[in-house]
């Protein structure tokens, strides 16, 4: 019964999708690369919560929540302020430059050294970090429900490396042969399934606490330990004990926040649905939506971990990343499971292929149009991306089983890793924006110190500051460096944003507003459940 709810589930996303895509021109650059923009607000809002919300989510925020408390909740709730500013500032640059990668930003505004360069980051950064966690998280999560191993009478590391290269095969199939739209469509339809079997979970388990009473078994879980429904961690940010703490509050006002923005505003995996969008209307309601699923989504991927140590207590300290599995095979019928592990396997394929698509864009247009055939036709450039997106899942592939035994959980380790490319990237392409005396060598000055400040300071001198806090640190000091570093020749002639003529620029009607509603709700949350 489970694996034929599996299943059925899986062929049908596949079906619509497939069937969605029955007329659509896939081998224009457009196409296949921005889904023909065509996007509207609830495409998009379904395709980025499902980009972003993967397994290493749903297994390592709730690991961590087991472990540590609701302080990581910061990750999600924080996410609304930053999909605003992308709402509002971003998304109408980025929709009147008429753009389809970010490093095409970079080239008008500083030179085509500087996009190659940060294209190579954007890719290398997806092959080593994000794409190897949501394949190894994927496979935990389904060999702990579905027991390989057992099935195939193999180790249990054995059944995970299995688990891998069948998953990580077909994200890369629906990548290869569908592009963004295959993309986001079936994003959609898991995205939705996602929030309603992630929502059964806590519900069925404070169901049977409270023996029918929802409020009852919430207080339960509550008294068990108040303390880990604290979201303002009281770890210190610096000095003794700071490498290892999950999040100090104080990160929240230096490295986050950047981290948030470029994230939601800049990172190509997501922003690649806005560029993909119809209209700016319906790009700003996209994120938007978004930002308000963010606030939700936590009831999914952190309250469980928190119901895992109602249950389990100490059980599994050492090894955080086993709860939630333990929970769903726990709780869930049969049936239920399988639709549950069909929509998990969704979440899993729609983050790999997802960043796979957008690797392949960079790489397609970015490096392969400029340097090796700047005359390839759209076929021609459909084809190159199809083909890296294979390799790019080879390698990631490979790199996948070699995550394991992270010591502060997998989610922790995800971020740190992040931390290498994120900020300096973000830097640069701030300055772009907002700083109009930083130059060429300036941005690819900064960009050089910011990729060496971070690695000397976190994995050399082993400094006792919480990375978070080290974020914030190397972008004020990125900037500085990209001003000094623009001093050495005169300023070039000041970059203004022309309009490409090719979307409908007038904004949503009600973005200020709803804006104004996630701030107020983000920071309400903090007030009623900072002092647990």
């Amino acid at each position: 019964m489970t694996f034929l709810t599996f299943l059925l589930f899986t062929v049908f996303v596949a079906g619509y999708a497939t069937w969605k895509l029955r007329k659509d021109k896939l081998q224009t650059q457009d196409g296949y690369f921005l889904g023909g923009r065509s996007l509207t607000g609830v495409v998009i809002a379904g395709s980025l919560l499902l980009t972003n919300i993967s397994t290493e989510h749903l297994v390592g925020m709730n690991g961590s929540a087991y472990k540590n408390g609701a302080i990581i909740i910061a990750w999600e709730v924080t996410s609304a302020i930053a999909l605003v500013v992308a709402a509002l500032y971003f998304a109408p640059r980025y929709l009147k430059m008429g753009l389809s990668t970010i490093p095409q930003f970079l080239e008008a505004r500083f030179d085509g050294l500087t996009r190659t360069l940060i294209a190579l980051l954007l890719i290398v950064s997806f092959v080593a970090t994000l794409l190897p966690i949501v394949l190894y998280t994927g496979a935990l999560n389904i060999e702990a429900i579905f027991e390989i191993s057992s099935l195939l009478k193999i180790t249990q590391q054995e059944g995970i490396w299995v688990t891998i290269w069948v998953v990580g095969t077909i994200g890369a199939v629906y990548a290869i042969f569908g592009g963004l739209k295959m993309v986001a469509y079936t994003d959609t339809i898991n995205g939705f399934g996602l929030l309603i079997a992630g929502l059964l979970v806590p519900l069925i388990a404070v169901w049977s606490i409270g023996k029918g009473n929802l409020l009852e078994g919430t207080i339960k879980i509550f008294e068990n330990s108040p303390e880990k429904f604290n979201i303002v961690s009281q770890e210190s940010g610096i000095g003794e004990g700071a490498r290892n703490a999950i999040l100090p509050f104080e990160v929240l006002f230096t490295g986050l926040i950047i981290n948030q923005i470029y994230f939601w505003a800049m990172h190509q995996s997501i922003i690649q649905r806005v560029l993909g969008a119809v209209s700016l209307k319906e790009a700003q309601k996209g994120l938007l939506f978004t930002g308000l699923l963010k606030i939700l989504v936590p009831l999914v991927i952190v309250f469980p971990g928190i119901i895992g140590f109602y249950y389990f207590g100490d059980r599994f300290y050492e090894q955080p990343d086993l709860v939630y599995p333990q929970l769903v095979k726990m709780l869930l019928p049969a049936w239920l499971t399988g639709f549950f592990v069909a929509v998990m396997m969704g979440a899993i394929l729609t983050t790999f292929n997802s960043a796979l698509n957008s690797a392949a864009t960079i790489f397609s247009l970015g490096i392969y149009k400029r340097y090796i055939n700047n005359n390839a036709p759209e076929k021609r450039l459909v084809r190159i991306g199809k083909i890296s997106s294979a390799l790019l899942a080879f390698f990631a592939i490979g790199i996948a089983p070699f995550v394991a035994n992270a010591p502060e959980g997998l989610y922790q380790l995800l971020q740190q890793l992040n931390g290498i490319f994120f900020i300096p990237m973000a830097s640069v392409i701030i300055a772009g924006f907002l700083f109009p005396r930083v130059d060429a060598f300036g941005a690819k000055t900064g960009l050089f110190f910011g990729l060496s400040f971070y690695v000397f300071t976190y994995y050399i001198l082993s400094l006792d500051i919480h990375f978070v806090h080290l974020w914030g640190m190397e972008f004020i000091l990125n900037i500085l460096v990209m001003h000094l570093a623009s001093r050495a020749q005169p300023t070039a002639e000041k970059f203004v944003i022309k309009d490409a003529g090719i979307l409908d620029l007038k904004p949503w009607k009600y973005a200020r507003g709803f804006s104004a509603f996630l701030v107020a709700v983000t920071i309400i949350l903090y007030l009623l459940l900072g002092n647990i």
